[in-house]
């Protein structure tokens, strides 16, 4: 029986999570060999009452689930894992009727801590903004924090791997100064029409979370898993990644476009698959960890109350 520990040091909290041995081995076995590792600590913000991080097991992203189940009437403390690179703890209950692959479950003694520590998550993200870093480690072992640099034969690649962990390494557990730039409204290109901040920053959120989820993932899937040509794979790199990458430099995430234009660049040096899919999954594992900061950076306490809620019988929803 295996298990391991999600340590959240800044409020004091921590869980035990068993994991399922008996189904979703291409999940599991990916998320086992990635640990120990550190990364932000999210909460939904549309499904309901669960949280999630990133975690830095590339392998997800084309990882072939062989059960699934609806997330809304799994009991609290199952724990899922998902090609979004999600980690995800449903704690009360969740909306989102789409199914989902379960990798293991809370013990017993660990469930009743679960609605503070989502509650304690969801301030953190949507109250105070005080980041909450997990630590996710095997049961028992010291905490560690690295991120895997996946194998290529092609020499050349190995430098610009090489950086994209390096920067990832970072991005998952502090947000970078641009990050903190773009969200303050510091940045120097002028993004933001009559100098509003929060128009870029709705713009910068709906593009950084699709060219993750989406087209880098999308990539290393089609390479993975469909029998898509190298030449074939190559021209939709270019199409899906180079336009959001440009677009997101110019609001303010300068590293994010320069690695681009080195992936872009790299892609003529690419003469396997394997290649072009190592290539992709380390830049999806880092992009994905911008897209977390993004959503913790966000000034949701802007609008305060008025954000919020649907409409009762006193009000219609504010919009």
């Amino acid at each position: 029986m295996r298990q391991f520990e999600i340590r959240w040091q800044p409020i004091g909290e921590s869980i035990r999570v068993t994991l399922d041995e008996k189904h979703n081995s291409e999940i599991v076995e990916p998320l086992w060999a990635a640990m120990p590792y550190r990364t932000l600590q999210g909460h939904a913000l549309v499904a309901g009452d669960c949280f999630y991080h990133v975690p830095p097991a590339h392998d997800l992203i084309h990882a072939t689930p062989d059960h699934k189940v609806d997330r809304k009437i799994q009991p609290d403390g199952t724990v899922f894992c998902s090609a979004v690179q999600h980690l995800t703890v449903k704690y009360g209950e969740l909306t989102e009727p789409m199914p989902t692959s379960p990798i293991g479950h809370v013990i017993p003694e660990d469930v009743a801590k679960l609605p503070r520590i989502g509650e304690l998550i969801w301030e953190a993200v949507h109250g105070n903004g005080t980041p909450v870093i997990a630590a996710v480690s095997h049961a028992g072992e010291a905490e560690g924090h690295g991120v895997r640099r996946l194998e290529v034969t092609g020499a050349a690649l190995r430098p610009l791997i090489e950086r994209i962990a390096q920067e990832t390494e970072k991005v998952l557990v502090a947000p970078t100064d641009e990050l903190i730039d773009m969200h303050e409204g510091t940045f120097f290109s002028g993004a933001g029409t009559k100098n509003s901040v929060l128009t870029t920053l709705v713009a910068v959120n709906g593009e950084t979370r699709p060219l993750g989820y989406v087209s880098y993932a999308g990539l290393v899937r089609a390479a993975r898993l469909t029998e898509t040509p190298l030449k074939s794979l190559v021209a939709l790199a270019r199409i899906l990644l180079v336009k959001p990458s440009e677009f997101l430099g110019y609001c303010g995430m300068d590293t994010l476009w320069e690695f681009t234009k080195e992936v872009n660049a790299a892609l003529d040096q690419i003469a396997t698959r394997e290649d072009f899919a190592a290539l992709m999954a380390q830049m999806t594992t880092y992009v994905n960890a911008l897209g977390a900061w993004n959503l913790q950076l966000f000034p949701w306490s802007l609008a305060e109350r008025t954000w919020t809620y649907r409409p009762t019988v006193n009000g219609g929803a504010y919009v």
